[in-house]
Parts: structure tokens; C-alpha cells; sequence
């Protein structure tokens, strides 16, 4: 079976009050940084939302096409391409 290509990618970055004082406004900013870096605003949308349930994990939640990540605000550059660059691959 071929795998299916990505052609836009969705993520959403919880912006409610347990992931803000994580930093989730870095994380934010660290993926408009990335997406731009790369030249892929056409490729990946990017969007906050209100609490995603993710309270307890140990980074900013972030979903990726319907699957969830803890992120560091630290590693979000390792985060992009570890997740969003193999989706787009």
C-alpha cells in the first residue's frame, strides 16, 4: 500500500491557561518561525485553541492532524521536524 501524502497539515496549539503559563504562546511563535523558515505557509496551518483536555501532559499540547504531542517550548524546532516535516514527506 502507497502512503498518502499530506498535502496541507492542520495544527492546533492549546492556548488554554495550563498550556499558556507552559509557554504555549513560544510554541506558537516558534511554528510560525519554522513554517516561514521552510516556506510552507501554503502547506501548514497553524491556530490556537481553547483547552484540549491535554492538561497533564508535560508540554504545550499541540494537535497534528488529530494526534496529540506534548511540546517544549524549547524544542519546538525539533518538534516541526520531527513531526510536521515527516507528515509532509
Amino acid at each position: 500500500m502507497q502512503r498518502r501524502k499530506i498535502l496541507i497539515i492542520k495544527i492546533s496549539v492549546c492556548i488554554g491557561s495550563a498550556c499558556h503559563l507552559k509557554g504555549s504562546y513560544n510554541v506558537i511563535n516558534g511554528i510560525q518561525q519554522a513554517i516561514e523558515k521552510n516556506g510552507l505557509s501554503d502547506k501548514v496551518l497553524i491556530n490556537g485553541t481553547f483547552c484540549t483536555g491535554n492538561c497533564g501532559s508535560k508540554g504545550v499540547a499541540v494537535l497534528v492532524e488529530n494526534e496529540y504531542y506534548g511540546v517544549d517550548p524549547t524544542k519546538v524546532n525539533e518538534f516541526f521536524d520531527d513531526v510536521v516535516m515527516k507528515k509532509l514527506n
